[in-house]
Formats: structure tokens, C-alpha cells, sequence
């Protein structure tokens, strides 16, 4: 099959935009000219990529699944060139969905710019980061969710923290030195929809709280300061977000939640292993607390446990078959 870069730019924009219009405005074509692209490049498959009617345009499966691809495929390209004109290798882009790594995060990337001055590394809050990584937006990422077990991707099980919960500095809570999940269940718990991994199953089914959902970190943090509600969150965002109207708690009786590196199998960039070997020595050598051991101390809000077995685990963990490092 005879596939061109001018195909996969074409269905990449297509699936950005939501619609040929839009798409062909992006790209400087006409809209006749871009589904004449598109038409061609799904007959090239032989398989449909984006389903077409007078009311909408949604990718199918399976342009999904090559939209994803494509910006992958793109982005190593277009930094080929890059390379190639400037005689520079592009910074490593480092994602994450909330906190990074809690108090790690600037001691890593001090000792990354100190090894590597070559090589800057590029930090990104994004919201789903096996996404990006899938689409080559990104070389490594930080995950606080459970793996999905993307087949193209690697998974490594770095450290654990441990849970918080997060009060408005005016409630009685905010005086204790420690709270359990029972302590909450008389009030409504926020959760960001942004990075949501903790929800009411958290709880108890018999003892579950009123949820429900704001956007990002700056309303999760309003809401618990303003008295709204409370939250729970892990031991990387009191370092991260801390806040002059919430009261970070240790969360007695919470399971701790696993932090794991997420890379593409197929590296995108040359880095990428230097990254992951300074990351387990960094974390090896760094002295344990409190904080991360049991809640005690401030990390990404709405974390939940990764549960999913078969992954390589740094900071003693399993290293399981799935993902070798």
C-alpha cells in the first residue's frame, strides 16, 4: 500500500478538528481537496477511517487507532528535520496528569540538567497521559491511575504515597493530626475530571459520600478552601499545590497508591533510558517519609492504587513479565 505523510497529516488534523471544514482551514487546502486525501487514503486500506453524515464526523476504530499513530509518526518526523537542519537533539517531554513526582520532581530535574545539559527536559501537565504518549506527544509520563496495559506501551511500578485528605482550614477536621475515611463520609468529596482516581469506591457501599466532579486543580482547591467540600488526593500535592485554605491530613486507613513511568516500547527519543535509570536511582537514593510511606504528608488529588499486575517495579515492587526494563 502506498501511504504518504500528506495521508497521515491529512486524518491527524481531520481527528483534531472534528470536521473536514475545520480541517482543511488548518491546513491550508480546500475542503474538496482534503476529502479527496482522505477518500484516497481509505481506499489505499481498504478500510473505513471516519464515519460521515450531514449532522457529524467521528473517527471510526480503526481511525482512531491510526489518528494515533499518525501524530506519533508526525512527530518523530517533523524532529527529524528539526535535528537535521539545527544540529540539535529536542528536549525529552516529560507528561503527567497531576504533581509529577511530589517532592521529587525539581531534585530529578536538577540532576537530569546536571548529567545531561544536552538534553533539557521538557515538563507537561496533560490530561490522559498514555494518550499522549500513544500519539508521540510526549517521551515519558508519570501515572498515578492503573495501567491500562497498552500493548505499545512499557510500565514501571517507581515508588507508592500515601493518601491524603484535604480540608477546608475552617473545618473541625483541620485540627486533627490524622483522619480516617469514615471521618468524610458526612461530607461531599470533590473529584477532578481531570485526573479522577479516586471516586465513592473508595468507601465503604454502605458508607459512600455525595461526589462530584470540577474540572481541574485551581477549582478542586476553591472548593475545599471554600468550605464546599472535602477531597483526598496522595502525598505529592501538598508539595505541589499547597494552599492557605486547605489542611492536608494523613488518611489513616486508605491503601497507598502506586506512581508508575510509562514509555512507548519503541522509544521516540534517544534519551528516554538515561531518564528511566536516573529516575529509579534518584527515588532509590532518596530518603524515605512519613509523607509517602502512610498519607503523612503532601501529591496528585483523586489518586487511586494501581491494581494491575505485570509491571517492573523500582522502589521494591514486582517486576513482572509484561514490561522489562
Amino acid at each position: 500500500m502506498n501511504v504518504e505523510l500528506r495521508h497521515l497529516r491529512a486524518l491527524a488534523t481531520i481527528g483534531d478538528e472534528g470536521s473536514i471544514t475545520d480541517a482543511a482551514t488548518a491546513l491550508h487546502v480546500s475542503q474538496p481537496a482534503l476529502s479527496r486525501t482522505l477518500e484516497q487514503l481509505e481506499s489505499r486500506l481498504g478500510v473505513r477511517l471516519v464515519e460521515r453524515t450531514t449532522r457529524r464526523l467521528a473517527l471510526t476504530e480503526a481511525g482512531r487507532r491510526l489518528w494515533e499513530h499518525a501524530h506519533r509518526i508526525l512527530a518523530q518526523v517533523d524532529a527529524a528535520l528539526d535535528e537535521a537542519v539545527t544540529g540539535a537533539s529536542r528536549p525529552l517531554r516529560v507528561a503527567f496528569a497531576w504533581a509529577a513526582l511530589g517532592r521529587h520532581t525539581v531534585p530529578l530535574l536538577r540532576a537530569w540538567r546536571d548529567r545531561h545539559p544536552e538534553t533539557p527536559a521538557q515538563v507537561r501537565r496533560v490530561d490522559d497521559p498514555e494518550a499522549t504518549l500513544r500519539r508521540g506527544e510526549a517521551d515519558v509520563a508519570f501515572l498515578r491511575t492503573a495501567p491500562t496495559g497498552d500493548p505499545t506501551l512499557a510500565y514501571a511500578a517507581v515508588t507508592s504515597e500515601g493518601r491524603l485528605a484535604a480540608v477546608p482550614e475552617t473545618d473541625p477536621l483541620a485540627e486533627r493530626e490524622a483522619v480516617r475515611l469514615a471521618d468524610l463520609t458526612d461530607r461531599p468529596v470533590v473529584l477532578c475530571s481531570t485526573a479522577a482516581t479516586t471516586g465513592a469506591d473508595l468507601w465503604p457501599r454502605a458508607r459512600r459520600p455525595r461526589t462530584f466532579q470540577v474540572p481541574g486543580v485551581d477549582e478542586w482547591l476553591t472548593a475545599i478552601a471554600t468550605g464546599e467540600a472535602v477531597g483526598v488526593t496522595t502525598a505529592a500535592t501538598g508539595y505541589s499545590h499547597p494552599h492557605p485554605g486547605v489542611r492536608y491530613l494523613p488518611l489513616a486507613d486508605a491503601a497507598p497508591v502506586t506512581v508508575h513511568l510509562v514509555w512507548p516500547k519503541s522509544p521516540g527519543h534517544p534519551a528516554t533510558d538515561d531518564f528511566r535509570r536516573l529516575v529509579r536511582q534518584h527515588l532509590a537514593a532518596a530518603p524515605a517519609t512519613t509523607a509517602d510511606a502512610d498519607g503523612g504528608g503532601p501529591a496528585g488529588p483523586c489518586e487511586t492504587p494501581a491494581r494491575r499486575s505485570g509491571t517492573e517495579t523500582i522502589s521494591g515492587a514486582r517486576r513482572g513479565p509484561l514490561h522489562q526494563a
